[in-house]
């Protein structure tokens, strides 16, 4: 291993840390998410089928943005 690892490491644990955070802090304001347009909610009797495409989606260009501005930068 190299500095750059430990660099590395040290920001997603940041990044998990301040995302706990507003989890713990916002739960309540964050109802939203997993419930937006275009994604697919089935529920029967017995049989719940849930698959939160749009979430996923909007996560992937989330993270992917803060890659890109903490490759650029570092």
């Amino acid at each position: 291993m190299n500095q750059d690892t430990g660099k590395y490491i040290i920001i997603i644990g940041a990044a998990i840390v301040v995302i706990g955070l507003l989890v713990y802090f916002f739960y309540d304001k964050l109802n939203w998410f997993g419930r937006l347009p275009g994604d697919i909610r089935i529920e029967r009797d017995n049989f719940r089928f849930y698959f939160p495409i749009t979430t996923m989606i909007l996560l992937s260009v989330l993270i992917s943005a803060i890659l890109w501005v903490i490759r650029k930068f570092l």
